[in-house]
Parts: structure tokens; C-alpha cells; sequence
């Protein structure tokens, strides 16, 4: 097992030079933080989500940075179809010849709710957008990931996807879902590429998903995504080279 650290990782200038790297659900949150470090160390962001108005704005903030362009795929993963994701690989094929990086960020809720309550349709939403699409997102985008020297698919799990908790629902069971998909995805492609997969849990963060989840938290105390962006550097860039099959924690614990 690797002693590798994303925690400890300081990020250089010009670290991501060159690198280009998609980030779902990058209109806000952790997906705009993390796109805007990103842009910083000089990638190439290429900003995924489903609200253009978002996005724009990312994308007015990156440049502003003086960092290079970034670019903006609207997609709305719970609607997407095949042709969609076709147009998208396209697009990026087209534009960038490859991919570097990947960062699975997107996420419904749903519900806190007992299973035996839980709406069927809301489970059916959560389930796609958080385990289907990312996996619909990875096949597509695995040919251009193969073309970098140097890829890094990093996904997004969750306290309560290495441990069920009581009214956690979809989202408990979708993220242990996704804690599989990471590694089969990063025993299939380890040995025979230079795709490297990994997972990072975000821990507890002051986002729009966390006041859903904790309405009465006091939502000071929490750390703002901003403060997180390190380790994600670091998983998506040339620092974790060789590091695959890992679950890491954007926090000590």
C-alpha cells in the first residue's frame, strides 16, 4: 500500500501546465473550487454541468486568472442520451486530441428518508446521476484518457459509502456503488495504461448539498471548499503518478 498523501501535497506554480482536465458538476461547490485551482495551475478545465448560466460565470472567473481557457460542456446527466455523450467525446476530441484528467464531482442528494418511505423515482434519480452517469461519462471519455502520457480519473465517495447510516437512502447506496466502480475501473486499467483511478472522499464541507443534508448546522464552522483543493491537485496531477485503486480523505479525520 502506498504511504502517498494528498493531504501533505503543495501545489506549484504551473504544476498543471498543459494538462487538460474535465470537472462535473463545476458550476459551484467543490467543482468550482476545484476548477478554479485547477485553471491556476494551468490546466486546461474543461467545465461539465447541467446550468450554462454556472458555468459562465467559472468560466468568466478563470479568465480573469490570466490562466489558460477553459471551456464549458453543458450536460445534464440525468437527461443525457447516448448522442449527447457521443457529441461531447467529439467535441473534446476534436479540440484537445485527449484527456487528461477526470473528476467525477456531480451529485444528487435526494432524500433523507427511511427505505421503506423512500419514492421509488427519486431513488431511480440519484442512482443515475451518481452511479450511471459517471460510469457512462468514464466509458466515453476512456479512449481520449488512453491518448495522455498521463491520466488521472479521480471519483467522489462519502462517509456514509464505506458505512450505511440509518434515512441516507440513494445517496448512501449510490456511493457505495461508485466506491466499486473506482475499483474495477482501477484494476482494469492498471498493468495496461497509463490511467491511473482513484477516489477521494470530501468529508464535511459548507456546500449547498451539506445545508440540504444538515439544515440546522451551523454552517460557519464547516471548512469552505476552497480550503480543500490541494489533495485534488495533487490526485489529478503528475504527484500521484503510479498511485491507483485508492480511497483518500480530503481531511484528517
Amino acid at each position: 500500500m502506498s504511504t502517498f498523501e494528498p493531504r501533505a501535497h503543495r501545489p506549484a506554480p504551473e504544476e498543471l501546465r498543459g494538462r487538460v482536465i474535465m470537472v462535473t458538476g463545476a458550476g459551484a461547490g467543490i467543482g468550482r473550487a476545484v476548477a478554479l485551482a485547477l485553471a491556476r495551475a494551468g490546466a486546461e478545465v474543461i467545465l461539465l454541468g447541467r446550468t450554462v448560466r454556472k458555468l459562465e460565470a467559472v468560466h468568466a472567473e478563470i479568465a480573469q486568472l490570466s490562466a489558460p481557457e477553459a471551456s464549458i460542456v453543458p450536460l445534464d446527466l440525468e437527461r443525457a442520451l447516448p448522442p449527447d455523450y457521443e457529441a461531447m467525446t467529439a467535441a473534446i476530441d476534436k479540440r484537445y486530441g485527449r484527456l487528461d484528467g477526470l473528476l467525477h464531482n456531480a451529485a444528487l442528494l435526494g432524500t433523507l428518508t427511511p427505505i421503506d418511505q423512500y419514492e421509488v423515482q427519486t431513488f431511480m434519480r440519484v442512482m443515475h446521476v451518481n452511479v450511471t452517469a459517471p460510469f457512462v461519462l468514464s466509458q466515453h471519455l476512456l479512449p481520449l484518457l488512453r491518448k495522455s502520457p498521463d491520466a488521472a480519473v479521480l471519483f467522489t465517495s462519502s462517509g456514509v459509502g464505506i458505512r450505511g447510516r440509518a434515512y441516507w437512502g440513494a445517496y448512501s447506496v449510490s456511493k457505495f456503488a461508485v466506491e466499486g466502480l473506482t475499483q474495477v475501473l482501477a484494476h482494469e486499467t492498471e498493468g495496461n495504461s497509463r490511467v491511473r483511478v482513484n477516489i477521494i472522499d470530501p468529508g464535511k464541507v459548507r456546500t449547498a448539498m451539506r445545508r440540504q443534508a444538515y439544515p440546522s448546522e451551523a454552517q460557519e464552522t464547516l471548512p469552505l471548499p476552497e480550503s480543500l483543493t490541494a489533495p485534488y491537485i495533487a490526485l489529478l496531477g503528475p504527484a500521484s503518478l503510479g498511485v491507483t485503486g485508492q480511497r483518500f480523505a480530503a481531511q484528517a479525520p
